[in-house]
């Protein structure tokens, strides 16, 4: 399937309601989003404003999912992506990450690298961040709370541009507590 990617606009945001009512999203704050909070966001510029782009993913005639852009000012933005459950596990969370990682990279040269965090038990996410060069930086023990009440631990994955433009995967210095103690 080719995707493409479409910059989200204002007047998307019906759109943007019913795409967040109309699925539910496991690994987000709320599963389930409600109308009003939706309408609210649109309304606030969470999805679009100087800080922060948002763009649909297009595939077969329409939106698969959204990928939401955030923190463009600093050289450190990360991400929110959102596919529609009938579409994961296809590959489009994988192209989407692949595609947010060079645009960032490509359009914005201040950027050095990308941050994204998710659930402790979200393995595709977590397989995914991998495949696309990501390295896994930070385990927020009891970092997640649902809704629910349950807390997961949060896992911090990030891409650093040199590795990137280099196709290199550069592993974080895990064992250098010996170096800062007196």
């Amino acid at each position: 399937m080719d995707l493409t990617y479409r910059r989200y606009a204002d007047a998307d945001a019906d759109d943007l309601v019913a795409f967040l009512t109309g699925d539910t999203w496991p690994f987000h704050g709320p599963a389930v989003v409600d109308p009003e909070q939706a309408r609210r966001w649109a309304a606030e510029g969470r999805f679009d404003n100087a800080e922060t782009r948002s763009f649909w993913i297009d595939g077969g005639g329409e939106a698969l999912g959204l990928v939401r852009l955030m923190d463009l000012g600093d050289s450190t933005p990360v991400f929110d992506l959102r596919i529609r459950s009938r579409y994961r596990g296809q590959g489009v969370g994988g192209h989407a990450l692949a595609w947010l990682t060079g645009h960032l990279f490509t359009d914005l040269p201040r950027i050095r690298r990308i941050e994204g965090t998710t659930r402790q038990d979200n393995a595709a996410m977590r397989r995914t961040f991998r495949r696309c060069g990501y390295v896994k930086e930070a385990h927020h023990r009891e970092g997640w709370p649902s809704a629910d009440g349950t807390v997961h631990d949060a896992v911090g994955y990030a891409i650093l541009r040199r590795d990137w433009a280099a196709g290199t995967v550069t592993a974080p210095a895990w064992d250098d507590e010996h170096t800062t103690e007196g």
